[in-house]
């Protein structure tokens, strides 16, 4: 018999980030979740140039919003935002540097910077995923795909 497992595997990281760097967004995620689990966890592999749009979470009251990100390959910079889209703060996260992961407090405005191509990160937040709810974009920023996405991605990476 064999026993129902999950594998996180050298192949299976390789084969997301395939996908990864031929996606328009630069990036993928993988689940190790079903959308209704009370707890998510998920790969999401990110390459240099990836924009991800400056948002936060924010839950109902019986459900926690945090979110924690370990880098398993790679590096990563996130930025913490305040409301005028200001960066606050900056914490590298290196696969095989002194900071590894990092929790997130709910309600925290964030953003991600691919550091080094094939950048993995395992992710953990409490569930159920709920598209329409799930994210709050801070207004000033603009959405994923434009002239001025790319911007933003360039002036981020020069103050990292």
């Amino acid at each position: 018999m064999k026993l129902p497992i999950k594998r996180l595997t050298q192949g299976l990281l390789e084969t997301i980030a395939a996908q990864a760097r031929a996606s328009p967004r630069q990036r993928q995620n993988y689940n190790f979740h079903d959308l209704d689990d009370r707890v998510q966890r998920f790969l999401n592999v990110l390459q240099p140039g990836t924009y991800v749009r400056p948002h936060r979470h924010r839950r109902d009251s019986e459900v926690n919003g945090f979110e924690f990100f370990l880098v398993l390959q790679g590096a990563i910079a996130l930025l913490i935002l305040n409301e005028q889209g200001e960066v606050l703060q900056i914490e590298r996260i290196v696969a095989h540097g002194e900071t590894r992961g990092v929790e997130l407090a709910e309600g925290t405005y964030h953003t991600l910077i691919a550091l080094e191509p094939d950048t993995v990160m395992l992710e953990i937040k409490e569930g159920p995923y709920d598209q329409t709810a799930d994210k709050e974009f801070l207004e000033q920023f603009p959405s994923e795909g434009t002239i001025e996405a790319q911007h933003w991605v360039k002036t981020w990476e020069a103050s990292v």
